[in-house]
């Protein structure tokens, strides 16, 4: 071997090229891949796993997980926690295990967070056809089941030699570390490609740093720009997702603090501004709240901030209903800047805040605006104490949960969930005290997020309090993670909130016509329908069975004496605790568009139809 290469596996020069990738934002280098989930099995255990093995915790540290879907929900956690400046690996063997990383994958991409997969395949020599678990494909031979990953991936190669990697996984770190680009990444891996040995050039393994950039507006944007916010009776700020992952969030302050703009945010972009900031109305759209529903209903211009507009933000186009409504959109990445017919600013969510201060000098919101939002933010606040109100001694709803844990947490606190009726009580009425605080992942909205991704965030973050939120649906879908918490040392706690069924899709289902049809974990009936007892199932112990320490609370008191003994404990907690179901979360202040049945013979879809037709009625195209 000469001075130059160095003979190494193809495996094993992959991880000692990730150790050596970092990423720099602000003169701060941080490292790029932080570590590597795995399961093994006989596509990666002897090319992957090896190659982990041999390098050692220091330069490659190695997490054990239970399922692979949820080892991606915890690197990406892991990477929204840390500002997209760091991401994790994955590894998987070939089968069902890679295709288990596509729902994590998509949640990766859909939500803009890095995420490296590394999932082993097929014999790329082919000595034996077919292998265990290949898939056959009559009239395309090279298609394998991570060809699944494609759309969901922002980047994806199969390394079919060994000289492949090397283009590869460069342009891997350069879509990880693009701040408009980045998601999933996927780089499929023969498992006889892992295990071929291969000349490397030392150049391959040097130390790189990979930019982390904050482009600029473009002066004749931004220049319309601040001419349409000048012009503007009635502006109003929708703060993304892109104000966290860019830092933006005491730039944003400033742009409020010197213009008297109002802020309403997305469940991404909820604590940009702190919750008792007199410009922040909340979360807006379907989930969001009443005063900032109503401010966007009559905005005559929205200020879009590192948002993508989801159907939930725009309460399924039918929330800004002023005629001449117009739009400014701030974002990193053209194709969510464009939206909306808007004027753009494709610039870095900080960079652009802080250049549409310096353009806004001297300008300010009418007075009376800013007293009309003011009022009523306060009357918004007033239905928060209403919602959080609960006597001692009753049985808790689920409002009266969160408004337990209010007053628990600190300001460093993680709340945590992505699915079920929680992100909406959360959006609506949870009072974010910091940046980080409030973590739903709700792009995806996907069940099983939420312990994972728990300990994703604490192995960010040691120290700090996390909190996973989750119902009884939920917890069932992907309890395994907890095994993994258990075995790490990390003092996650779970609040696992038990009321016997999928209770957010069955209040959609009534709403709809379905008349929660499917959706409650009961016996069946007599007549053969689930209307029978509920369920003997017994969550508390099944976490308990998996290593936790158990708290099982009854009433408001027992609960909140419960969440604080889960906060001051160092082990993994889970807080159970069975829920009045009578709703006491405010309803929702803008509509969602789920298509009702347009014919149906039960009369409680005919009148749902009859409601649906008048909601959808006010959806308008912004052009």
């Amino acid at each position: 071997m000469s001075a130059t290469t160095r003979r190494l596996t193809t495996a094993q020069a992959l991880v000692r090229f990730l150790s050596a990738q970092y990423s720099e934002r602000d003169g701060v280098r941080h490292r790029l891949i932080t570590g590597t989930w795995g399961i093994f099995g006989h596509g990666n255990v002897a090319g992957i796993g090896q190659a982990l093995l041999e390098a050692g915790e220091d330069a490659m540290p190695f997490h054990q997980g239970r399922n692979e879907q949820a080892m991606v929900h915890a690197a990406v956690g892991h990477a929204r926690h840390l500002n997209r400046l760091s991401a994790q690996a994955v590894t998987t063997s070939i089968g069902p295990g890679a295709t288990n990383l596509v729902t994590g994958a998509a949640l990766a991409t859909i939500n803009r967070l890095p995420v490296l997969l590394l999932p082993g395949d097929y014999f790329a020599t082919r000595p034996a056809d077919p292998l265990l678990q290949q898939l056959e494909h009559a009239v395309e031979a090279d298609v394998s089941v991570n060809d699944t990953l494609r759309p969901v991936s922002r980047y994806f190669d199969r390394v079919t030699r060994p000289e492949m990697l090397i283009p590869s996984a460069l342009n891997a770190m350069r879509v990880l570390a693009d701040p408009a680009e980045t998601g999933a990444v996927t780089l499929a891996l023969p498992q006889d490609v892992q295990a071929e040995a291969y000349d490397w050039p030392e150049e391959f393994f040097a130390e790189r740093v990979w930019p982390v950039r904050r482009p600029a507006p473009d002066p004749v944007e931004l220049a319309a720009a601040v001419r349409a916010i000048r012009a503007a009776r009635r502006p109003l700020i929708v703060a993304g997702g892109g104000v966290h992952h860019s830092e933006a969030e005491e730039a944003l302050k400033a742009l409020v603090d010197t213009t008297g703009i109002p802020v309403a945010s997305t469940q991404a972009g909820k604590g940009s501004l702190r919750h008792d900031h007199p410009a922040d109305l909340g979360g807006i759209g379907h989930t969001g709240t009443a005063v900032s529903d109503d401010m966007a209903r009559t905005a005559d211009l929205i200020i879009g901030v590192g948002t993508r507009y989801s159907d939930f933000t725009t309460a399924s186009s039918t929330l800004f209903q002023r005629p001449d409504v117009r739009f400014v959109n701030l974002n990193i990445a053209a194709f969510d800047a464009h939206k909306l017919a808007a004027r753009t600013l494709v610039a870095d969510a900080r960079t652009g805040l802080r250049a549409l201060t310096e353009g806004l000098s001297g300008h300010r919101v009418d007075p009376a605006y800013e007293a009309e939002y003011r009022a009523g933010g306060a009357r918004w606040e007033a239905v928060v104490e209403a919602a959080f109100a609960a006597d001692d001694s009753a049985v808790p709803t689920q409002t009266q949960v969160l408004g337990a844990l209010d007053a628990v947490v600190g300001d460093d606190d993680v709340i945590i969930n992505a699915a079920g009726s929680l992100p909406g009580d959360l959006h609506k009425l949870w009072r974010a005290r910091g940046p980080r605080q409030y973590h739903l992942e709700y792009g995806y909205s996907c069940m099983g997020y939420e312990i994972p991704a728990g300990i994703g965030v604490q192995l960010a973050a040691p120290g700090t309090p996390v909190w996973s939120l989750v119902g009884d649906g939920t917890y069932l879908m992907m309890p395994t993670e907890i095994v993994t918490a258990v075995q790490e040392g990390l003092p996650v706690n779970l609040v696992l909130i038990q009321n016997h069924g999928y209770a957010s899709i069955g209040g959609l289902s009534e709403e709809t016509g379905g008349e929660r049809f499917g959706t409650a974990y009961r016996y069946r009936a007599p007549d053969g329908t689930f209307t029978g007892d509920p369920l003997p199932v017994d969550l508390a112990a099944n976490a308990a069975s998996l290593g936790m320490d158990v708290i099982r609370a009854k009433t408001v008191r027992e609960l909140r004496d419960a969440l604080a003994a889960a906060r001051a404990s160092d082990r993994p907690t889970c807080v159970h605790v069975e829920t009045d179901p009578a709703p006491t979360s405010p309803p929702a202040a803008a509509w969602w568009d789920v298509p009702v049945a347009e014919v149906a013979s039960r009369e409680a879809a005919s009148d749902a139809r009859e409601r649906y037709d008048g909601h959808a009625a006010d959806r308008r195209r912004h052009l």
